[in-house]
């Protein structure tokens, strides 16, 4: 094992864990790809599972041979950077989720019709920056039969540490690529698209034309502004989750959950 003493906070290699910002590790590119961070041994599994390579652990001293015992010999002859609890949490800035961080390879971006092609089920996320509803919406799209993801530029990004995170790896497990068109180019891909709002003309979720829809892409918006204008007069339908108590919405993370398991393919 390739295991480093961190001596102090300025050492070499250990920025990637502690100074570089969210979008400078996504355009790092000394390795000619960026870095993304995964947090805890299971997330990290996850993301080996799928083919991910790591580049770095930063690692508490006891879990060297204790928790991530496994996981470090799944990673090969990477620097392993480690220190007690404190000296980390002081370098991170946060506590370690189970005492393990990774730097992992950035993957090649995709194209919307490749990751679309055999789908059924897709969401488009259109403009939610929250990491957290990002996490919890690509944990609900792998556990209920979601195909691919699509994501507007205007979205926080996947493989942000906290998303991965609150994912528990979801966002390695469901194919997902950055929407650059309108989201009726979709229709050219032999889908029909169904944008979650409230308005005036929008149908209950539990219509039954809705789930005879071969493929279906669903378009999430913010809670708080909703889905833009043009979206909403572009999709074939708008769609509305019926409430109760005069709950005028739910957060866009709750939504999705309830609209991927009432239109599952």
């Amino acid at each position: 094992m390739n295991i480093i003493e961190i001596a102090s906070l300025s050492q070499p290699g250990i920025e990637v864990f502690s100074t570089l910002t969210e979008a400078q590790l996504r355009h790092k590119t000394e390795s000619g790809k960026g870095i993304f961070i995964a947090e805890s041994p299971k997330v990290i599994n996850v993301a080996l599972d799928a083919g991910y390579q790591p580049t770095a652990l930063l690692c508490e001293r006891r879990h060297i041979e204790g928790d991530a015992r496994e996981l470090i010999a799944r990673c090969g002859d990477i620097p392993i950077y480690t220190g007690d609890r404190q000296l980390l949490q002081q370098l991170t800035g946060y506590t370690l989720t189970r005492g393990v961080l990774c730097a992992m390879q950035r993957p090649q971006e995709r194209s919307v019709g490749d990751i679309c092609r055999n789908a059924r089920r897709i969401v488009v996320i259109d403009g939610v920056c929250d990491t957290t509803n990002i996490g919890a919406i690509f944990r609900s799209a792998a556990a209920l039969g979601i195909d691919a993801v699509l994501l507007t530029r205007q979205s926080c990004d996947p493989l942000n540490r906290r998303a991965v995170r609150v994912s528990m790896g979801s966002v390695f497990l469901v194919p997902w690529a950055w929407l650059d068109a309108p989201v009726d180019s979709l229709n050219g891909l032999g889908f029909q698209t169904a944008a979650m709002a409230l308005s005036d003309d929008s149908i209950a979720l539990d219509n039954p034309l809705l789930k005879r829809i071969d493929r279906l892409a669903l378009i999430m918006g913010t809670e708080g502004d909703g889905l833009p204008h043009s979206t909403l007069t572009k999709a074939n339908y708008v769609v509305r989750i019926p409430m109760s108590h005069h709950v005028d919405s739910l957060n866009v993370a709750a939504a999705a959950a309830v609209a991927f398991w009432e239109l599952r393919a």
